[in-house]
């Protein structure tokens, strides 16, 4: 299996709480979520939950052509308002392992998600990257960052 690795950094004009307390809330990943993928988590989480390492999340979502899937998340780690990770425990990928990285900034705070995935099926896998899975990627972490600006604001040094 070969591994990819992807990279995302964006800056909001939040509290360093204010971005934990939304990011660290599993039903709001739904939020920031392109429509068209019709996420939903079907675990049974209250909204006021927050992560917790060994936390098992299970989503429904379509990827591609309106095909549903079922995936099924472990949170691993978590260290308040520093960083959690995910690791798909059932779902597309062969592997998944999505850290989460908090940090104060002057007017702000910086959000790294760093991500490294493999394909299952192989050769046909590592073809499927090629064609639209790496692609798809880096359209859901744009349209997050679209949603979070929306949400939090553009972050702008004063």
């Amino acid at each position: 299996m070969k591994a990819h690795q992807l990279q995302f950094v964006q800056k909001m004009p939040v509290s360093l709480e204010q971005a934990w307390d939304f990011f660290s809330s599993p039903l709001n990943l739904a939020k920031i979520t392109p429509e068209e993928m019709a996420f939903k988590v079907t675990s049974n989480i209250n909204p006021i939950d927050k992560m917790y390492a060994g936390m098992i999340i299970t989503y429904k979502v379509s990827p591609v052509a309106g095909i549903k899937l079922n995936w099924m998340t472990e949170i691993t780690q978590v260290e308040e308002q520093r960083y959690f990770i995910d690791e798909q425990r059932f779902g597309p990928y062969q592997f998944w392992h999505h850290q989460h990285h908090f940090k104060s900034i002057p007017g702000g705070v910086e959000m790294t998600d760093v991500l490294t995935y493999g394909m299952p099926l192989g050769f046909l896998g590592t073809i499927a990257n090629s064609l639209f899975v790496a692609n798809k990627l880096q359209q859901i972490f744009k349209y997050r960052k679209e949603k979070v600006d929306a949400l939090f604001g553009s972050y702008e040094i004063l």
